[in-house]
Formats: C-alpha cells, sequence, structure tokens
C-alpha cells in the first residue's frame, strides 16, 4: 500500500489526495483563502475545482496589487509619509508579495490533486 504524500507547499489543514474526507478539508482551506462573498455562492461550495479556479485567479489578482504596490509605493507615499513609514509600508509590500507567493503556490497543488494529479515522494 502506497503512502499518501504531499508535496512541499501542500497547505498543512488539508489532508493528502485519496485520503477519506480530503476534499473536504480542500474546500474548506479553500474557501479561508477566498473573500467571504464565495461561500455564498452554491456552485463554489458544491465543486471544489471550480472553487480551485477561482481561488487561484483571486490570489493572482492579489499578486498583481502587489507588484503594483512595490512598483510606485515610494513615488506615491513619499508626500504623505516620511521616509522611514514609506520604507516600511515597502517591507509589508514584499512580505505580502511572499505570503502570496507561498499561497498561490498551494491552491496549485490543490487544484492539480482536485483533476487527478498524485504526488509520489521522490528520493
Amino acid at each position: 500500500m502506497e503512502r499518501p504524500y504531499v508535496p512541499p507547499g501542500w497547505p498543512a489543514l488539508v489532508r493528502p489526495p485519496g485520503v477519506e474526507g480530503w476534499e473536504e478539508t480542500a474546500s474548506a482551506w479553500l474557501l479561508d483563502q477566498a473573500p467571504p462573498e464565495f461561500r455564498g455562492y452554491p456552485v463554489l461550495r458544491r465543486h471544489v475545482v471550480v472553487l480551485a479556479r477561482f481561488v487561484a485567479l483571486h490570489v493572482e489578482a492579489g499578486q498583481a496589487a502587489v507588484r503594483r504596490g512595490l512598483s510606485e509605493a515610494r513615488g506615491v507615499l513619499r508626500d504623505v509619509a516620511d521616509p522611514d513609514t514609506v520604507e516600511a509600508a515597502v517591507r509589508v509590500w514584499q512580505a505580502e508579495q511572499a505570503r502570496l507567493v507561498a499561497q498561490r503556490r498551494a491552491v496549485a497543488l490543490l487544484e492539480e490533486a482536485l483533476r487527478g494529479r498524485r504526488y509520489v515522494a521522490r528520493l
């Protein structure tokens, strides 16, 4: 019997694919990553792979917003905040960028698994 395996970046709160109840844990995690309004759409609650696609696009939109925030932070904020505050804001954008990269990877892994991909440990 093959032991369940998940790759690096798999969300800790989601059971491995193939384990009983794994799709329910995936759905719960994905809903936690989504805007609260997503919970109100029955199609997203009934079809977890569709939910995964919606969440992936939502995270990608967040990544685009962070890229824009980083690119314009110093120029836009310099007239309304002191230099230390501007640099602190840039560090927040950078932290958010790193968080979203990890979140996007986790969502992608779940979406692939929901579409049938199974991960195998490699030595």
